[in-house]
């Protein structure tokens, strides 16, 4: 998978390809609208991809302070738009 297209397509899969990282398995779960499915696949990690995604996630949440504080683990700023560009670019990282 290379492109944002197809990840998007994968979407209508049942389960995450076996073929993702664990950050594109949080960011697929998440894309399904399954916040707390998302969060499990990274919230055990420490690495700073993982970081990153985390961040995303507490972000969306509302609870920004956990977001900064995963952005700094990850060597991130909280960016200034929107989840959904967040998420796409998130996506685009890993891909």
């Amino acid at each position: 998978m290379k492109t944002l297209t197809e990840f998007k397509a994968s979407l209508n899969l049942e389960q995450p390809l076996s073929e993702y990282s664990v950050q594109l398995k949080s960011l697929w779960y998440d894309g399904k609208g399954d916040w707390h499915k998302a969060h499990a696949q990274v919230d055990h990690l420490e690495d700073q991809a993982s970081a990153w995604v985390h961040a995303y996630l507490h972000r969306k949440e509302g609870d920004i302070g956990n977001a900064d504080y995963w952005y700094s683990k990850a060597r991130q700023i909280r960016p200034n738009l929107s989840l959904e560009k967040e998420w796409e670019q998130l996506v685009l990282e890993f891909l």
